[in-house]
């Protein structure tokens, strides 16, 4: 199957994405709201003060009237023409504000301290260090689509713009089973054996996908052993690592078979990556609809499984939209005959700069890049536009 088919495949697969739920706004974070976020207020909901010092009424000099405005206080009296009041910033102008003079521009010239002067009159102008209601967004306003990632500073929007909750995707549940006797949790590679890399690596690709990984598990190369971990698992998603060619440990298509599974994606002409594969698992017992992508047990190659097949897979589950990100190519951009390649570039002022180190087993390249270029067969000439595709969390 072509690169752009299998990728497809995988997003379309998933159907509409999962149901919306309510949470509150600190448990909102990393999902997708399921409907556009509107202001449900003007942003400021009121005239402020930018700055810290007087309101003022008119062109100088200005009365100076005792008291003060704080953020937060008591709604201040009307300000009459030429006079002027103390005002902290965030607190709303009152009545009959023109400006607010700060501080550092002001000075008391009478006698009494009780006038107040413009130190560069020049620079005042109505307005001037004033928020005014509805700078931000008028209640009503899209603030945000639907399908953008709740971030920290989407948590903040939100607030200041009267949300308690939001409306969002439920995050589609994943479990990892890292499949292989060779691999090694610690210390360095002895007796044949190699240190786990994609344990430590794409969970957190997952969760930034939009993923909730619920489960880590490392299964020996054991056909019964594959067969009762796909078996209890409850995840919408099930990503293997591993066991996706035809090696004399390689259970996984086996166990599919055995298992009813319907294989969508068997193998991708893209390079590295090609022995991958996304299959429809059983049902649970309440209905639910479940999917299983396996990766290269290879590090890059299992990266670019994971660009390919699990998440475009996870971020339709999930109700996100995905991002697309097309620059120029710095230099030439090698590729395979036949097969699509995934190539670990570093991207300079919209340009992409092909590293080393991007064999199937290795990580040192993707490791200093920034994401990877997608380039078709027969490689990309320098100067040509390139799609790259970002790794979540890199």
């Amino acid at each position: 199957m072509t690169w752009e088919r299998a990728r497809a495949t995988a997003r379309n697969s998933a159907g509409r994405p999962l149901p919306a739920v309510a949470r509150d706004l600190p448990e909102a974070l990393g999902h997708a709201p399921a409907e556009p976020l509107t202001a449900l207020t003007d942003l400021p909901p009121f005239d402020t003060s930018a700055m810290d010092g007087w309101a003022v009424a008119g062109p100088g000099p200005w009365r100076l009237r005792g008291g003060g405005i704080l953020a937060g206080g008591a709604p201040a009296e009307p300000l009459d023409r030429g006079t002027a009041v103390p005002i902290a910033t965030g607190a709303p102008l009152p009545p009959g504000a023109t400006a607010v003079l700060r501080y550092e521009h002001g000075g008391l010239m009478a006698p009494d301290g009780g006038v107040l002067h413009h130190l560069a009159p020049d620079r005042m102008v109505p307005g001037r260090d004033v928020r005014p209601r509805g700078q931000e967004c008028c209640h009503g306003d899209v603030l945000l689509p639907a399908g953008t990632t709740v971030t920290p500073a989407v948590l903040g929007l939100a607030a200041a713009a009267g949300y308690d909750r939001l409306i969002v995707h439920r995050r589609p549940t994943v479990e990892l089973l890292l499949l292989g006797d060779e691999l090694l949790t610690s210390g360095l590679p002895v007796a044949g054996r190699v240190r786990d890399a994609l344990g430590p690596l794409l969970p957190p690709v997952l969760r930034n996908a939009g993923a909730d990984v619920i489960g880590i598990h490392r299964v020996g190369d054991d056909l019964g052993l594959l067969g009762e971990a796909l078996r209890s698992s409850r995840a919408d998603v099930v990503v293997t690592t591993g066991s996706t060619a035809v090696g004399p440990a390689d259970f996984l298509h086996r166990v599919l078979t055995e298992a009813g599974a319907r294989l969508l994606v068997d193998s991708v002409a893209v390079r590295p990556g090609h022995p991958m594969l996304l299959a429809e698992l059983t049902p649970t017992a309440a209905g639910r609809s479940r999917r299983l992508v396996g990766l290269p047990g290879n590090p890059l190659a299992a990266v670019a499984g994971t660009l390919t097949l699990a998440l475009p897979l996870l971020r339709r589950l999930a109700g996100r939209t995905a991002p697309t990100l097309r620059v120029t190519a710095a230099a030439e951009l090698p590729g395979h005959p036949q097969d699509t390649r995934l190539l670990p570039v570093v991207l300079t002022a919209r340009t992409a700069v092909p590293l080393p180190f991007d064999g199937p087993a290795m990580l040192r390249g993707p490791a200093l890049a920034d994401g990877l270029a997608v380039v078709p067969p027969g490689g990309l000439a320098e100067g040509a536009t390139v799609e790259v595709l970002d790794v979540p969390g890199y």
